[in-house]
């Protein structure tokens, strides 16, 4: 079993995606994150592009990190500039980072027409760079921008290049897929030619691939077997134009798709990869991406009947890996084309005896929705509570009265939102009014004054994403609406979902799904027996 590096630049090249941003603690908090799993090299920002990057080599060198070598970025010196005198060059110094990565042209085209000096002026670049940066101390990882491209061009400086970089001092040369517009089976053989080049200075090789092709994690899977030692990549793969290869798909693949030919994060459990990838999305202010590879809601999640049969016989008929390996589980999905099969799947998930006449009840009842513009699959809330009142159990834990909601034109406050809920809860009537950024927001502030005092759990619950969607469009402004509100409680994720033709009732009927489930989940959880909806109400 070989041991690969893993080399994580979620916080240098994933910032240059398009909307990525990442504040000093959002750095700081990642950073800790990827040296919990054991994460090998943790590329922190390139310290001469901005104040933010440089504070974070300050900040970072406080944290007590137990397995991960904090690299700085940076880039050869710049032309006809002494070494030493280099302002990029110092600026790696004063970053105090005990990895210094180091990027250069391989493809003499770039080095001609885009850095505009000769061929061997530029070998110099990266020989003097290489070689200050190891003199002083540091361990310096030498990216080869361009590689492959520059390889078919021009084999001979492509090796002269990476030697230059092995020769000065560099630990290890990093074959760079810049374009993202390789193939594997070019990786493969590029990756097998420049490991034979530099194996008689005893340096190895490792790959960095950008996915212009949507091949950046096969192309980085076929370098690793061709003999790279280290992969670069970012979590979710975000980065400039299509991506980085996403390390959050190579991680597992190599782990168990190789069948015990490598090891990864010191081999330690990826049981926290579906955790890692989401906290990221949160940090960068992004959606998760339903159909991800294996930490995706979507990765996991059964849908047609016959699938969801197989499944509860031998999971892997049709799921290549057991979801709690990665940290994701497996969901299954209720809608028209469901059969009972997925719905005693979800049922028994709830502590629910097997009843026949109660699944065909359900069933009937979710094709009834769907009809009506429904659809569950985003909302397992929604359809636990469905279960509940087709089975005759559910409880309300308030009743609604009447809800109000404003919205004006206020001088230069611009809109102002005001909304009223009047509830019940057991013998008390509580009347509430709220402010809000929109009717949405407005009513969930609303109804959380109106059942404050009574259900306190709720303080831990807040909604995290709210879709609209026009479900017969041809019916213009009379269309029905479907909302979809997502919430969370820090430790769970749940959908509800709101169809009417009129948009605040549509949401209105979701965010009190929300609640009701809050609750629900609440006494089940607290509840040592399993659930199960045996008296009727």
């Amino acid at each position: 079993m070989r041991d690969v590096q893993i080399y994580d630049t979620t916080l240098r090249d994933g910032t240059q995606g398009e909307g990525v941003s990442f504040s000093l603690y959002d750095k700081l908090q990642i950073t800790q994150r990827l040296d919990d799993m054991g994460f090998d090299f943790i590329e922190g920002g390139y310290p001469l592009s901005n104040e933010k990057d440089a504070e974070y080599f300050r900040r970072v060198a406080q944290l007590k990190l137990q397995h991960a070598k904090v690299c700085a970025f940076g880039m050869t010196r710049r032309r006809g500039v002494r070494v030493e005198q280099d302002a990029g060059m110092q600026a790696l110094l004063a970053s105090e980072a005990p990895v210094c990565t180091i990027v250069g042209k391989t493809w003499d085209f770039h080095v001609t027409h885009v850095l505009g000096v000769s061929l061997e002026e530029h070998l110099e670049m990266i020989a003097d760079s290489v070689r200050f940066l190891s003199e002083h101390g540091r361990y310096v990882i030498y990216d080869a921008e361009h590689f492959f491209d520059g390889w078919k061009a021009n084999p001979d400086f492509a090796r002269r290049a990476i030697r230059a970089a092995a020769q000065s001092g560099a630990r290890l040369v990093v074959l760079c897929d810049t374009n993202g517009g390789s193939l594997p089976e070019e990786v493969a053989r590029l990756t097998a030619e420049a490991r034979q080049s530099l194996e008689d200075l005893g340096v190895p090789v490792g790959i960095h691939c950008h996915n212009d092709g949507d091949l950046a994690v096969a192309n980085s899977l076929a370098a690793v077997d061709a003999g790279a030692v280290q992969v670069q990549g970012t979590i979710n793969g975000i980065g400039e134009r299509c991506g980085n290869a996403d390390l959050i798909s190579i991680l597992p693949n190599l782990a168990f798709k190789k069948r015990g030919a490598y090891r990864v994060l010191g081999g330690r459990p990826l049981d926290r990869l579906t955790e890692l990838s989401r906290y990221v999305y949160e940090m960068a202010n992004m959606n998760w991406r339903a159909n991800q590879p294996f930490v995706g809601q979507s990765a996991f999640a059964h849908k047609g009947g016959m699938h969801v049969h197989a499944v509860a016989r031998a999971a892997n008929t049709y799921e290549h890996i057991d979801p709690a390996l990665v940290g994701n589980e497996r969901r299954i999905l209720i809608s028209e084309l469901s059969g009972r099969s997925n719905i005693a799947a979800v049922a028994q998930k709830y502590g629910l005896a097997a009843d026949a006449k109660l699944f065909n009840d359900v069933l009937k009842r979710v094709v009834e929705l769907e009809n009506r513009g429904y659809q569950f699959e985003a909302a397992e809330a929604s359809f636990v509570l469905l279960v509940q009142k087709c089975a005759g159990l559910f409880r309300p834990h308030f009743e609604t009265l009447k809800y109000h909601v404003e919205v004006e034109a206020e001088g230069g406050r611009g809109l102002l939102t005001e909304a009223s809920v009047k509830i019940r809860v057991g013998e008390e009537l509580r009347h509430e009014v709220a402010e809000g950024d929109g009717p949405v927001n407005a009513l969930d502030a609303a109804l959380r004054k109106a059942l404050n005092g009574h259900f306190p759990q709720l303080r831990s619950m807040r909604l995290t994403d709210y879709r609209v969607r026009v479900v017969n469009s041809e019916a213009g402004t009379a269309a029905r609406i479907r909302v979809v509100i997502e919430s969370t409680d820090e430790q769970r994720v749940w959908g509800t979902v709101g169809v009417s033709e009129n948009i605040i009732e549509a949401s209105w009927i979701a965010l009190v799904d929300a609640i009701e489930y809050k609750l629900f989940l609440e006494e089940y959880s607290s509840n040592h027996e399993p659930y199960r909806l045996a008296q009727p109400v």
